[in-house]
């Protein structure tokens, strides 16, 4: 199927792993014309040279700004001052008990989750009005709908980015632009793949035996019964980035591997 993604511009943050290369990498095979983003200029750099020898004939940017700072925003925008696609990805996890969250880990996850996507939704909205056309899609997770006990300040970010999500589609009725929120379930990220690898060194445990333990006890809900691979996430955020997803606008699409027991 063809995305007709060609020439297209797309910003995905916090894009030099998980899900967020996967999606590049998914854009790029369709004619995307991509920028990647990473905190350093090693990682980054690193991350288009990937992305190259998958897709040789791809035209990459490389932008290395922190996106949880205003500063970065700010950056961002004066080197690419017009996008066509924007999927706020950047995000931070890290399991906790609720006592121990601090006002600093409150903020910090806020600003990091939240506010990267809205700082760059505000600037690219409006050329995406002057065009007529543009997509921005949230990637929030299925916490944002059952809350983690043991990430409760996470969680709060996912949900929030659903609303910012529904909110802004409903100031763009009537365009051709959408607004959507993905929402994936446990995905072998990066920084997963790391926490489960400590956890399951911690506990004398094959990953095998740890996946399995933990779909049983900690999703015990999910279809799938096991990680999410980023690339399957990824072809969901192509396709709604695409034209061809022009029917869809303020949703919140699961992607969760069936986590979520609802039909609504």
């Amino acid at each position: 199927m063809d995305l007709q993604l060609a020439g297209k511009v797309a910003l995905i943050t916090g894009s030099t792993a998980g899900i967020g290369y996967a999606a590049a990498a998914a854009l790029a095979q369709e004619g995307g014309e991509v920028i990647l983003n990473g905190r350093t200029a090693d990682r980054v750099e690193k991350a288009a040279a990937t992305l190259r020898a998958i897709v040789p004939a791809a035209t990459i940017h490389m932008l290395a700004v922190d996106l949880g700072t205003a500063a970065g925003a700010d950056e961002a925008v004066r080197q690419f001052p017009k996008v066509d696609i924007l999927v706020n990805n950047l995000g931070i996890f890290e399991p906790k008990p609720f006592e121990q969250i601090t006002d600093q880990d409150w903020l910090r996850f806020f600003e990091v989750n939240v506010l990267s996507g809205v700082r760059l939704s505000r600037h690219y909205l409006p050329k995406m009005r002057e065009a007529n056309w543009g997509r921005i899609i949230f990637v929030s997770s299925e916490s944002a709908l059952q809350i983690p006990a043991e990430m409760i300040h996470y969680g709060m970010t996912k949900t929030a980015q659903l609303a910012i999500a529904r909110g802004i589609a409903e100031t763009v009725a009537g365009t051709n632009i959408t607004v959507n929120a993905v929402l994936p379930g446990p995905t072998a990220s990066e920084g997963v793949n790391e926490f489960v690898d400590r956890l399951a060194t911690q506990q004398n445990s094959s990953r095998e035996e740890f996946e399995r333990r933990f779909f049983e006890q900690m999703r015990p809900t999910s279809l799938l019964k096991r990680f999410e691979k980023p690339a399957e996430i990824a072809a969901c955020i192509a396709f709604v980035a695409s034209p061809l997803s022009s029917a869809i606008n303020g949703a919140s699409l699961r992607i969760d591997g069936g986590v979520v027991r609802s039909i609504g």
